[in-house]
């Protein structure tokens, strides 16, 4: 697999990973309206990202540890 990700897979999961993100920011700063980059969805479908409603914050993004597993075999995170 460490051989096949994509780039900006890559790029948005280590975004992510820096801070937790608002679901909201996440969804503005990654917006697309091209059926062919679906970097949200392949990095839900792939398990590197979720969601989590924080009580009185609201709903934040959140690598897995199968996204930290992905950014760690390609030289993204220690």
């Amino acid at each position: 697999m460490a051989d096949t990700a994509d780039p900006l897979l890559l790029d948005f999961i280590e975004w992510i990973a820096r801070e937790p993100r608002l679901y909201s920011e996440v969804i503005a700063t990654w917006r697309t309206s091209c059926p062919r980059l679906t970097i949200w969805e392949d990095a839900v479908d792939g398990g590197y990202v979720a969601r989590e409603a924080i009580a009185g914050f609201g709903v934040i993004v959140v690598v897995t540890d199968d996204g930290e597993t992905l950014l760690r075999a390609h030289g993204r995170m220690n």
